[in-house]
């Protein structure tokens, strides 16, 4: 038999594209259309609503980059239209091949009724069905004009993506704006053909359904008159009729669609549009839920939800109206779709704190998945933060993006560092925007990876980032899908009712131990420096704000400032946003982004000091407030008191040039070219850098990825490198060895110094950076033999391979890491910690000693600097500051609390006497992560520890208050159902923890 697929598949096309669409809309009339052009930022709407308006004809350009223009549209529908379905179609310039990142619109009454946006593949707003004939239509369109940033020449560099930089030359033409009669027979046609044809399209050459599949699709075709379309529809439908009522196997895969829109935070846009991208897409929603019975549709984001509070309360209406109703669904419980790499400890936490405790209060709702569908990779330590928050699965789509290895499984279970495990599904669809296209249905059955154990997996269906989200197109389709023969089953389901089902019928999954690492977007953990150095000072700066001000709560009445910092924190976790923190946004995020962080420190400052000027009371004794989790100058954690200012370091000239620092614990020689070519670990007699190497040595390479510029770093940035050995100067300040070098626009300042009493070279680097596509390391070769390392995440660390044994292993190339790196071999270890810096690489290679014996060379290097030119043509260009220190014969535990200590600066305040700790622990390896009081107003003394050694570990918690009662908590503090008790003695608590085990305690007063 012929397979004529081809012909009837070219036939389709050319009659869909060029009779039967076109015939959607078969009699329209123009409406007389205005515009005002809002001067600056967007006006409130009340403003836009009643601005004066000047006329302006279809085919006129429109729109300077991101400004706003009002639109005034007026009609009347012909009275020979009566009985007849309406539609205004309103087409300002769209671009149909990418359904977001370009103009859109919101759709208004005017008297300020939201109606619904317009947007590239839904330009339609309905007038009646039927229309008596007559009516008079007049409505205002709040559209902006974003400029196209990601298109045809994708990651160029451009100016468009800031307003200062962008011009005003109009980007916009506008093409249609029309009153216009919906023939749902053409549409309903339009539909048929596309999910037969589609299907068709998939199915194999020896499948019996494709053949008659496609001789349906002939026969359809042939009875089509192109002269009148909207006549013949119905008898060209009947003869598909039959092969769409074909139900599916028993046995196909089935698929839960949830409505979706995936809105960037920001990313190509800034936060301020975000604002009304999210109040555009809701408003179709809502509009969609009413018309579309069998339909869902979820939102995650928690913020996004507070921004339409805010900023469109008569589009947050009818949000919450639909979801009280039940088919709106808050997701995720998450403050923000958050990278999960870099954020700390205690923000990963607040991100499910604030998101939980948002969608609980608003609407009395809370989910227990956390959704993360793009995401770049996932720290080993989010499963314990996922349990403890009370959610108990997780989605992401992301890691299908993996450029080298196939993950083995979409279904299965995800054991953190702690043991704790968390249901996972990844989508095998391999999409976030899923349209309902048959491809798109077929490539989900075929590609899910646990076949024969499970069929279900789950679809995120709708245009986000302004594509409007799911469309009355999707929704048809997916109808037809329901149970058609070939293809996947499809139903409309909120997540839970998914994850249910999944749960259900594969209660033995895979497992998966330690991170989801995303074998691509490695250099997300370097770019825009100045933004990870806002996010980790701000976390810090937060945790003194809370310490402080719940120590000086319970000793002194002082007010805690409780709206005060949660503004704060919500503020921090926004900016935790996978395209903020990451640096993979626009200029104008990471402008604003610097500003902000700016604003957040100068407020936490102010809080800092104001509680510890009420601990200190009068007074001209000199105290240290030491925040960080371990005593430090013979203060404990969490209190004051006068500083030791014991110990010595001595600078002396090295015989062969360079200077060597001494302070009885460590010595350090720096050659002539200001490199660490000793760092002797007195007490041990041990070196630790490696034989003929150099450590703190500055390593540049060409940075210029195949795409994604300031995402990626492709592995082939190795095959050529730079070492910044040339010196400009050399010099001695007090106890310090000051180097300087200038390369290429560049120059770099570094002061090296020994801390009395601490085994640990102190490196403050500034530089002056002005390079384009390059990438700036920091190399320390380490004369330690390990096959593996370990880099701090959330509430612990992680072990990663020194080697490539695999291609796992080798695509780690790159990775993530707090405040520190450890490596080690049994009974003695090297820390290298970091005041801001995530990215860093760790390599090992063998080389001849002396003797002929094989020698291991561990090197570490911290990722500083990138230079990439899109998104922002001028990334990181400018004066940046890093603090990092290596500590020779260090455990974990000591590089933990080096890590604090180089992140919580001491604080000197001038006061009457000491301040007792409010909460103390006896054991260094239990670290308090949080003290502060309960988010109810009741007072209530929260604390948060976790086991951070990576063993068992028996501790005793003291308290500095007098404790009424003490209770273990969820992380939004609530009362652990079946969990551990703990009981007071004497103003202490026995603690027995588990290996990264985390424990939030609540004391009453």
């Amino acid at each position: 038999m012929h397979d004529d697929r081809a012909l009837v598949e070219a036939r389709l096309k050319r009659v869909l594209d060029e009779r039967i669409r076109p015939a959607v809309y078969p009699e329209s009339v123009p409406l007389a259309v205005e515009a005002w052009v809002a001067p600056g930022e967007p006006v409130p709407v009340a403003e836009g609503l009643a601005a004066s308006h000047t006329p302006i004809e279809v085919g006129t350009r429109w729109g300077a980059p991101w400004a706003t223009t009002w639109f005034k549209v007026t009609g009347e529908v012909p009275a020979e239209w009566a009985g007849k379905t309406v539609e205004a179609v309103l087409d300002l310039g769209f671009d149909e091949r990418m359904p977001g990142f370009q103009c859109e619109a919101l759709v208004y009454t005017p008297d300020g009724e939201p109606l619904k946006a317009v947007n590239p593949r839904n330009q339609w707003v309905r007038v009646g069905d039927p229309v008596a004939g007559g009516e008079r239509v007049e409505w205002r369109l709040e559209a902006a004009s974003n400029p196209v940033i990601l298109g045809d020449n994708p990651f160029r560099p451009t100016d468009l993506g800031d307003k200062e930089t962008a011009g005003d030359e109009p980007c916009y033409v506008l093409t249609r704006m029309d009153l216009a009669v919906f023939d749902r027979d053409v549409w309903e046609l339009i539909q048929d053909l596309e999910v037969v044809g589609e299907l068709m399209h998939e199915l194999p050459v020896e499948s019996g359904r494709r053949w008659e599949l496609l001789r349906a699709v002939g026969r359809c075709l042939d009875a089509v008159d192109l002269q009148d379309v909207g006549g013949s529809a119905v008898a060209a439908r009947a003869h598909l009729a039959q092969v769409l009522q074909a139900p599916a196997d028993a046995s196909a895969h089935r698929l839960s669609a949830v409505g979706h829109a995936h809105i960037d935070s920001a990313w190509l846009w800034p936060l301020r549009e975000t604002v009304r991208k999210v109040a555009r897409t809701t408003s179709n929603m809502t509009n969609l839920l009413e018309s579309e019975d069998e339909f869902v549709f979820a939102m995650s984001q928690a913020q996004q939800f507070a921004w339409i509070k805010e900023h469109r309360p008569e589009v947050y209406a009818k949000v919450k109206k639909a979801v009280a109703e039940g088919r709106f669904v808050p997701s995720g419980g998450m403050w923000v779709e958050s990278d999960t790499n870099m954020p700390g400890s205690e923000a990963m936490a607040r991100q499910f704190v604030h998101g939980k405790r948002f969608f609980i209060e608003e609407f009395g709702v809370e989910n227990e998945e956390a959704w993360l569908p793009d995401t770049f990779g996932f720290a080993a330590g989010l499963p314990q933060i996922i349990k403890a928050a009370g959610s108990k699965w997780l989605l992401t789509q992301k890691i299908s993006w993996s450029q080298i290895n196939k993950f083995p499984h979409h279904t299965f279970q995800w054991e953190g560092i702690d043991g704790t495990r968390i249901f996972t599904h990844f989508p095998p669809i391999d999409t976030y925007n899923c349209s309902m296209k048959g491809s798109e249905i077929a490539h989900a059955a075929r590609n899910f990876k646990d076949k024969g154990v499970a069929r279900h997996s789950l679809a995120p269906t709708g245009w986000g980032d302004g594509g409007g989200g799911a469309t009355r197109e999707m929704i048809a389709k997916s109808r037809r899908m329901r149970s058609l023969e070939g293809s996947a089953t499809v139903e409309w389901e909120k997540p839970a009712e998914f994850f249910r089902k999944a749960e259900a019928e594969y209660p033995e999954p895979p497992v998966w131990v330690g991170e989801l690492y995303l074998e691509l977007h490695r250099a997300t953990l370097t770019s825009q420096a100045k933004t990870k150095q806002g996010n980790r000072r701000s976390e810090h700066l937060l945790r003194e704000a809370e310490l402080w001000s719940a120590t000086a709560a319970v000793r002194t009445g002082f007010a805690y400032p409780y709206e005060q910092l949660d503004r704060l924190w919500k503020t921090v976790l926004l900016h935790q946003f996978h395209d903020i923190l990451p640096g993979s946004s626009i200029a104008w995020v990471h402008r604003e982004a610097e500003k902000t962080y700016a604003a957040v420190a100068e407020e936490l400052t102010g809080i800092v000091e104001a509680a510890q000027r009420a601990l200190a009371g009068d007074g001209d004794t000199e105290l240290v407030f030491n925040a960080a989790a371990h005593p430090r100058g013979g203060v404990p954690a969490g209190a004051a008191g006068p500083y030791e200012e014991s110990g010595w370091v001595a600078v002396t000239p090295r015989p062969d040039g360079g200077h060597i620092l001494d302070n009885g614990l460590l010595r350090v020689e720096v050659d002539e070219r200001g490199l660490v070519v000793s760092a002797y670990d007195i007490a041990a007699d041990r070196e630790t850098v490696a034989p003929g190497e150099a450590a703190n040595l500055l390593q540049i390479h060409p940075d210029f990825p195949n795409m994604w510029d300031a995402w990626d770093v492709d592995a082939f940035y190795r095959n050529v490198v730079t070492d910044l050995t040339q010196v400009d100067s050399l010099t001695v300040e007090g106890s310090s060895v000051t180097v300087t070098r200038s390369f290429g626009d560049s120059r770099v300042r570094q002061t090296l110094s020994l801390p009395p009493r601490a085994k640990r070279l102190d490196i403050d680097t500034e530089v002056d950076w002005h390079e384009t596509e390059k990438f700036l390391k920091a190399a320390f070769p380490l004369d330690v033999h390990a096959e593996r390392y370990a880099a701090e995440t959330q509430f612990g660390h992680l072990y990663r391979p020194t080697h490539t044994n695999t291609s796992w292993e080798a695509a780690k190339f790159e990775a993530c890491n707090h405040r520190f790196v450890h490596v080690a071999e049994p009974h003695w270890g090297v820390g290298l910690v970091t005041d801001s810096t995530y990215g860093h690489d760790v390599t090992r290679t063998v080389r001849p000693d002396a003797t002929g014996n094989p020698g291991t060379t561990t090197t570490v290097r911290l990722s500083l600097l990138r230079a990439p030119r899109f998104p922002d043509p001028q990334t990181d260009q400018g004066v940046h500051r890093f603090g990092y220190a290596l500590a020779p014969g260090a455990t974990i535990t000591d590089a933990v609390r080096e890590g604090y200590a180089i992140n919580v600066p001491e604080r000197r305040v001038l006061g009457s006497g000491p301040v007792a700790p409010l909460v103390s622990v006896d054991l260094d390896s239990v670290v308090v992560s949080a003290v502060k009081l309960a988010d109810d107003g009741s007072g209530d003394v929260v604390v948060r520890c976790y086991e951070a050694g990576g063993g068992r570990a028996r501790a005793s918690l003291k308290l500095g208050f007098e404790p009424g009662s003490v209770v273990g908590t969820d992380l939004l503090e609530r009362p652990l159902e079946g969990g551990p008790s703990y009981e007071l003695d004497g103003g202490e608590v026995a603690l027995s923890l588990r290996p990264f085990e985390l424990v939030t305690l609540r004391f009453t007063r």
